[in-house]
């Protein structure tokens, strides 16, 4: 007998597979009661017929069958690309048939004589991992959309320039090193790149090493055997296992104590590891990703980090820029954070006003992008209006305002100029469709200088300078 599930419907729809009726019919009622539509069929051929027409998502079919047994009924489905699960009803005497069944692709059985009860819930529990299953690849594939580079918000030349980085390693299996100020992005950099490398289907693990001694940071890493310290109770994987096939996040390595760093070294160089208190050596098979706050470089000088180490995990090296150097992409960030954190809410906030965004601007964020998507969401949740205003945000961020020169605010008093110039540059740009000789006129500068500029700021042609448009 058969089963499978219709998408949408709220319990699914079953096709029962067997030649015996008088058991359809007791299975058809059973599960008809729990809000099944159930479908039959008598025979494989019959049964692969209406597989086709009905995309089942679980199919219950007898191991024994007019014209092929269950087994079979498995392998030519798969071979037409029908992706339903499988439920294999046998006798004892057929166990080996309903194993070749599990080794073609279905996904489980049961021994006959199946009782309607009995029946129903093995049905349940199948169509619960089908269900498990969807959610796991939607998930996936949401996680994968999140990630992909294009969604990162950085206009500004350095986090550009980050971007290519993490494009052009992205298919390297070789270590990475992304250093930041706390709040930078780090973390998201690095999922960034797990999901534009070949490894994006595996896991990506992250090792949260801040302030762990070091066995209790070995043993994140590596995992550790029963009794291998104090407290070690049982066999625990490390996130390097864990990572396997994937990639792994070391958040803060400039933190591991020495005797870490050396066993991370070897992990590099040899590709193997040991859990803690076993000599049996591991395949490490995660890409490293490693990040922190600190300058490392810096820190070799001082004697408090490996040189080795450093070099190979800064053989592919990134560095986010704070957001204070970055307020090109302030506005966008925020109006990001702000369509995201109404949405979570369920607030009608839909944009942010000029004197807001001139406070925003104007601060410098020591936490970076992680403090302003806090301030956004606390602004969010208590707007009074349609958008933020000046009023909905945090006393150290409001105060006087400086007029701004443009309806957002952009130049502010006290701005570096060669900012207020990029701005001019690249608003004039834009109001006229890309012109670089009508801005030119209307700035009062040569064209040259702004194809110069252009090319500082990163957004040259491909192949050369921007030609001046006429």
């Amino acid at each position: 007998m058969a089963v499978a599930l219709v998408t949408g419907m709220a319990a699914g729809r079953i096709l029962l597979v067997g030649d015996e009726k008088g058991v359809r019919r007791a299975l058809r009622a059973r599960l008809g009661a729990d809000g099944f539509e159930v479908l039959e069929a008598g025979s494989g051929e019959e049964a692969i017929a209406r597989l086709a027409e009905l995309s089942p998502d679980l199919v219950v079919t007898e191991v024994r069958l007019p014209g092929f047994d269950g087994a079979a009924l498995v392998r030519r489905a798969r071979e037409r690309g029908i992706s339903s699960s499988f439920l294999i009803v046998t006798p004892r005497a057929h166990v080996a048939t309903a194993v070749r069944a599990m080794q073609a692709g279905a996904d489980g059985y049961a021994l006959e004589p199946l009782d309607p009860e009995v029946a129903a819930a093995a049905v349940s529990r199948a169509l619960e991992r089908r269900q498990l299953e969807r959610d796991t690849r939607e998930l996936r594939r949401r996680v994968h959309e999140r990630y992909q580079i294009g969604n990162v918000i950085g206009a500004a030349p350095e986090m550009k320039a980050a971007l290519d980085i993490i494009r052009r390693a992205a298919p390297i299996a070789g270590p990475v090193l992304i250093q930041g100020e706390p709040g930078t992005g780090k973390a998201l950099l690095a999922q960034a790149l797990h999901e534009q490398s070949p490894r994006r289907e595996g896991p990506f693990v992250k090792a949260r090493c801040g302030g762990l001694g070091a066995t209790l940071l070995d043993s994140e890493l590596f995992g550790h055997e029963h009794g291998a310290f104090a407290g070690a109770v049982g066999r625990t994987e490390g996130c390097l296992e864990q990572a396997a096939g994937g990639t792994l996040f070391l958040e803060e390595v400039a933190t591991f104590p020495a005797d870490s760093q050396l066993k991370l070294l070897r992990v590099l160089e040899t590709g193997r590891f040991e859990r803690l208190g076993s000599a049996v050596p591991m395949e490490a098979d995660a890409r490293i990703v490693a990040a922190t706050g600190r300058d490392l470089a810096a820190e070799v000088r001082a004697g408090r980090f490996a040189e080795e180490l450093y070099r190979r995990l800064a053989a592919v090296s990134i560095t986010l820029p704070p957001l204070r150097r970055r307020k090109y992409d302030l506005p966008a960030l925020a109006a990001h954070f702000v369509e995201s954190a109404a949405a979570s809410a369920g607030r009608p906030v839909h944009g942010i006003s000029a004197e807001a965004r001139a406070a925003l601007v104007a601060y410098d964020w020591p936490g970076n992008v992680r403090e302003l998507e806090g301030v956004i969401e606390r602004a969010v949740a208590a707007a009074t209006g349609p958008e933020l205003s000046i009023a909905d945000l945090p006393a150290h961020l409001r105060g006087p305002q400086p007029p701004a020169c443009s309806s957002d605010g952009a130049i502010l008093p006290g701005q570096p100029f060669a900012e207020i110039e990029r701005e001019a540059i690249l608003r004039t740009l834009e109001m006229v469709s890309g012109s670089t000789s009508r801005a030119a006129r209307m700035l009062g500068i040569s064209v040259r200088k702004i194809q110069y500029r252009l090319k500082q700021y990163g957004l040259a042609r491909p192949h050369g300078e921007p030609r001046a448009s006429q």
